[in-house]
């Protein structure tokens, strides 16, 4: 395999001086010339007298570059510094943290079982705990639906019936002893291909990893082990995080198989909408919990970054990173975080904040909900199922208050999220293993970890002050406002709230003319996880989009 040898002057991700020379150059010295070319990738200009000064200097880098190099620095080292998204001024919500899930009237088997594919969790756990099925026929069912529709939908990377099966036997046996755990006892589920599970391939979706087994599970299984939960199946991600190609193919979309899922939490999101897991985990650096379930019709819960621990998970991106749950509900969401969210030590972003969520509240009372006015208003594609949206709100008793976005601009430092990926796979660039994924177009990781390459440190930290500006100005934007809506994508809400670690919830909220679900999105303030997911509950219930499902044949 080739080996890349980049030569970096002053940069986070060692941008290389040398790029412009393509043989092996460890023992060559940098020239005024080199520096000068350089410039011109910075935007900068030196005189040639103040280039030659810094000839010592760089050369001095870049010899510290060679030694750090050598020694190894795998994907789950996190750098020592620490996103923090709190604002000043911020306070977390006082109280202690508490759960109650909906009043449910009793629950029966289907007559047709094919249709206990789109039951619930909050169904399906009141199935098992009042023993009219078992975990095991339950986890049977949902496993041989995997089986059969994988072919099409391509959802999978590993099928761990084994495991499931072993798991799914001794929630029963736990459950007819008396120690029922909760609400995900029992419950199949699937996970995102970048959460490690011990004795399995954790491939991150990309050919370089496809045999790659961690001896560790992810926090985020742990707690759903502890909870229960029977893990059925790894599911895919687009390559390293990024649409919905990986190793094996294309993950689909159930409502249209000639289309893909989104990604990164393409199977995720496949395939809890096809009905072949009640629930499954994701991950959302920039849009991944979002953007596939809104594809394919899911109810997805991005949580507030510092929220889920991401200990065990692929890094992407350190400061963006978060874990969340893919479901039927917004119910189901709730259900799903309390038993993954709070401190695991190891992570040390995660923040110690209350979660409280009652699932029997019916109203928006006390409630301040706000909408992105210009954004509503503007010219889209999913105008009219948004605007309905807003009337809903209005009948549920909302009283929508206009704001605004920040002013400031947040594509224009998203690059922050390409450095710190360019740093997490430094070493598949300077190996050449890059070559090796399957996605090699200009508008790819390939290429994206090498132009980050180029991004001053200056820049970096700049930018990061400008992200410093951007929660504070946010945070003052927000106000007392609980929760807004903002239409999924047309918008620049969604890159904005990734930088400033904002929750949200992704519903749908109608259907295209041929057939395709279309989305809303709820936002909450920071660690507002309860108010959040108590309102997008209540307008979901107040609906019916999420009861609709694809129709993958008999």
């Amino acid at each position: 395999m080739k080996k890349r040898l980049l030569i970096p002057t002053l940069c986070l991700a060692s941008m290389a001086l040398g790029a412009f020379i393509t043989k092996s150059i460890e023992n060559q010295s940098l020239t005024v010339e080199i520096v000068k070319q350089a410039e011109k990738i910075m935007g900068l200009e030196f005189t040639s007298a103040e280039a030659d000064s810094m000839l010592a200097e760089l050369n001095d880098n870049r010899k510290n570059f060679e030694d750090n190099r050598k020694v190894e620095l795998k994907n789950e080292v996190s750098p020592a510094l620490l996103f923090n998204p709190l604002p000043v001024g911020f306070e977390f919500e006082k109280g202690v943290s508490s759960f109650k899930a909906s009043d449910l009237k009793s629950i029966t088997m289907p007559t047709d079982k094919n249709d206990l594919a789109f039951y619930n969790v909050r169904q399906l756990a009141e199935l098992i705990k009042t023993k009219k099925i078992s975990s095991v026929e339950l986890t049977k069912f949902y496993l041989e639906r995997l089986k059969k529709y994988d072919p099409q939908l391509q959802c999978i990377v590993t099928l761990t019936e084994d495991l499931a099966l072993k798991q799914a036997a001794q929630a029963d046996a736990e459950i007819a002893a008396g120690k029922y755990r909760g609400l995900l006892h029992g419950i199949p589920y699937g996970a995102k291909d970048l959460l490690a599970k011990k004795g399995y391939k954790t491939t991150w979706g990309s050919v370089p990893y496809k045999d790659q087994v961690l001896d560790y599970d992810a926090v985020v299984v742990e707690r759903l082990e502890k909870a229960g939960a029977v893990l059925c199946a790894k599911l895919t991600l687009g390559e390293l995080a990024w649409g919905d190609v990986w190793f094996g193919g294309t993950t689909k979309n159930p409502w249209n198989l000639k289309r893909g899922s989104s990604g990164s939490s393409a199977g995720s999101a496949s395939s809890v909408a096809a009905g072949l897991l009640p629930f499954a985990i994701g991950s959302e650096t920039l849009g991944s919990i979002v953007s596939p379930s809104s594809e394919c019709g899911d109810t997805g819960l991005r949580p507030t970054f510092g929220r889920v621990p991401r200990t065990g998970a692929m890094a992407l991106s350190w400061s963006m990173d978060k874990l969340g749950p893919i479901c039927r509900t917004v119910e189901d969401c709730a259900i799903v975080f309390n038993a993954i969210y709070g401190k695991d030590g190891q992570d040390l972003t995660v923040m110690d904040a209350p979660f409280v969520f009652d699932g029997t509240k019916k109203d928006l009372k006390g409630i301040k909900i706000g909408y992105l006015k210009t954004d509503f208003e503007g010219k889209y594609g999913n105008k009219t199922t948004d605007s309905l949206t807003l009337v809903m709100m209005k009948k549920l008793g909302a009283e929508l208050i206009p704001m605004e976005l920040p002013s400031l601009p947040s594509n224009d430092i998203s690059f922050l999220l390409s450095v710190e990926s360019a740093t997490a796979f430094d070493d598949l660039t300077r190996s050449g293993k890059d070559d090796l994924m399957v996605r090699q177009i200009k508008n790819a990781w390939p290429n994206v970890f090498r132009a980050a390459r180029f991004v001053p440190a200056v820049e970096y930290i700049q930018a990061n002050r400008h992200r410093s500006l951007l929660i504070q100005d946010f945070h003052k934007k927000l106000g007392d406002i609980d929760v807004y809506l903002s239409p999924a994508f047309a918008s620049k809400n969604l890159t904005m709230t990734n930088l400033t670690g904002h929750p949200c919830v992704v519903l749908p909220n109608g259907f295209r003319p041929e057939g395709r679900p279309t989305s809303i999105t709820f936002m909450g303030k920071l660690f507002g996880e309860g108010r959040l997911l108590q309102v997008a509950k209540v307008y979901q219930e107040a609906t019916d989009f999420h009861l609709k499902h694809p129709d993958l044949g008999k």
